[in-house]
């Protein structure tokens, strides 16, 4: 019988081979599946073996069916949800965190992931210039990020008005109300119904031609009252008046909180950080790390203003939890007890790139957008919106049409873009967040699309004459 090292170490060595080669690969495969690796999945779905299988034989079945059935989300022309492929670094450290297999809920159980945790959420607060006092949270994504931090906003609204919510709950509870815009991500409504306050209750506000809060249409605000705006509305980029809304909150005792799933990070890049201009004042926010700073899948982060109120709203205890400690209990801070140290790959990339990569890489995304949507006037195709910061919608025309090329643009593989809604308008939304993203690969995705477009719409062939402009059609 084969001892514990002669059975990890080649495994281990082998999963890294696989991981690697499949990274290495991205560029010369197709952004979406192939029809036939997609056929392929049959061969996983078998009946619950009665016997245990070598661990070797269960890799390789994993790599060679799974692998080819992927989405190439880690490439580098991915563009169809705003998210990043993970950095090199993240990836290695999200591998030796998960053979630390560390349960990150209590310091005194996991010290040293406790701690990277905390170092890097102080980092963070700084890189996006949050108020030093805040309180946080590793979560897995911008959904939980957003329950976390209207958690704890729901237990201070109440707890103003001299209600319990954790003890007595929200039967018979002072009414609180819920204002967002008109546009507002259906993460953050998934919240507000988890948390008991309503998914279709709330109160809207129009929004001007941007998807952006219109400040001037805020209702008055009365009683205990929580204000929710966007830093980066998913189809345009564009961020609600945060001043004004601060502004607006604050006399009213209201609590304003900051869906910034990806716009938060514009205040890491001098050259965007006027788009954030008074989000520091709201009083919580949320965003994502796997999306602008390019770690793993799932990791989200809810800062609070005031970590007493996030920790009234999280805390745990029983009697087998050895909570005593000077140092910070993450579980006191997330919705869950047992979690994975999602703080380690967060800690890696910022100890990794520092403040200037990170606003580089913020600034390079933005810059990629802006070429993609010159390059779509240039071919005389209608770009939506004003390109602020990394999001564009580019129609060819109805919406049948824009439909048809989207597909055919997933189709043909050299890219993938999703489609939207917005405003009255179907559209090809072009989201850029990846690290691995090159002009290269904007040059070779605009060749495609307008290609694409030129093989499906009359509209675009007799419009584009001209070509793309600095693209070239090798």
């Amino acid at each position: 019988m084969r001892s514990h090292h002669e059975v990890v170490r080649p495994l281990l060595a082998d999963g890294a081979e696989r991981a690697t080669r499949y990274l290495e690969g991205l560029e010369d495969r197709a952004v979406a599946p192939a029809p036939a690796a997609l056929a392929q999945l049959a061969r996983l779905d078998t009946p619950l073996p009665d016997t245990p299988s070598d661990p070797a034989e269960v890799l390789a079945l994993l790599d060679d069916v799974g692998s080819p059935a992927t989405m190439a989300m880690a490439g580098s022309r991915f563009f169809g949800f705003v998210i990043g492929g993970a950095l090199p670094v993240t990836v290695a450290a999200s591998w030796l965190s998960t053979a630390w297999d560390q349960n990150a809920c209590l310091y005194r159980v996991t010290p040293g992931v406790a701690h990277l945790e905390q170092v890097a959420l102080r980092w963070l607060v700084e890189l996006l210039r949050l108020p030093a006092q805040c309180g946080g949270a590793f979560v897995t994504g911008a959904t939980v990020a957003n329950f976390t931090a209207l958690a704890a906003a729901r237990h201070a609204v109440l707890d103003r008005v001299g209600w319990n919510v954790e003890a007595d709950g929200l039967f018979g509870a002072p009414p609180i109300t819920v204002v967002v815009g008109d546009e507002v991500h259906p993460s953050l409504t998934k919240s507000l119904g988890l948390l008991g306050l309503g998914r279709t209750r709330v109160v809207t506000v129009p929004v001007d031609a941007a998807g952006c809060m219109r400040a001037d249409r805020l209702p008055p605000l009365d009683g205990p009252t929580i204000v929710c705006m966007q830093a980066g509305n998913v189809n345009t980029g564009g961020f609600d008046p945060a001043t004004e809304l601060a502004a607006a909150t604050r006399a009213a005792g209201a609590w304003l909180h900051v869906d910034g799933a990806f716009g938060l990070w514009a205040a890491a890049s001098p050259a965007h950080a006027h788009l954030a201009a008074g989000i520091s004042l709201a009083d919580s926010w949320a965003t994502d790390a796997h999306k602008w700073l390019n770690v793993p899948y799932d990791s989200g982060v809810a800062f609070v203003r005031d970590p007493d109120a996030l920790q009234a709203a999280m805390a745990i205890t029983a009697a087998y939890l050895p909570t005593a400690t000077p140092f910070r209990n993450p579980s006191d801070f997330t919705p869950e007890l047992s979690r994975r140290g999602r703080g380690v790959e967060v800690w890696a990339a910022l100890r990794q790139l520092g403040r200037e990569g990170v606003a580089a890489l913020i600034a390079r995304s933005c810059r990629h957008a802006s070429r993609f949507a010159e390059g779509f006037r240039a071919a005389g195709l209608e770009v939506l919106n004003d390109v602020v910061l990394n999001q564009v919608l580019v129609s060819f025309g109805d919406a049948e049409t824009t439909k048809r090329v989207i597909d055919a643009v997933q189709a043909e593989g050299t890219c993938w873009c999703g489609v939207t809604q917005w405003q009255g308008h179907t559209a090809m939304r072009v989201s850029v967040s990846s690290w691995a993203t090159t002009d290269q690969d904007v040059e070779r995705s605009l060749t495609a699309i307008v290609r694409v477009a030129r093989a499906n719409t009359s509209t675009a062939a007799g419009s584009s004459q001209a070509g793309v402009r600095g693209v070239s059609h090798a």
